[in-house]
């Protein structure tokens, strides 16, 4: 499945298995994140299409910001491509 970063134009794959977070961390691209288990709420964005699953039953959204369409990519996991709104997505400098 591809995910698109809609603000910087960049793709990545994912499995379905992995969350969004770590797809992208695997693709090179660092997603804003912090507790990684749906509570923080940093990483939360806007899915413009798509669709998710989560791993854990009820992450840090309330029922407006779910229905909205805002996500949270550190427990989210694709179930289709998806189109993201990360504005703070940035490349991950190789070393």
């Amino acid at each position: 499945m591809k995910v698109s970063l809609s603000m910087q134009g960049w793709q990545f794959e994912t499995d379905g298995a992995a969350t969004v977070l770590m797809a992208a961390q695997q693709a090179g691209i660092r997603l804003p994140s912090s507790c990684r288990n749906g509570t923080c709420r940093t990483c939360i964005c806007h899915m413009g299409s798509g669709s998710v699953r989560y791993l854990v039953e009820w992450p840090g959204l309330s029922a407006d910001e779910k229905r909205e369409g805002h996500i949270l990519p550190c427990v989210a996991v694709a179930q289709s491509d998806l189109e993201l709104a990360v504005p703070a997505a940035r490349r991950i400098d190789a070393a």
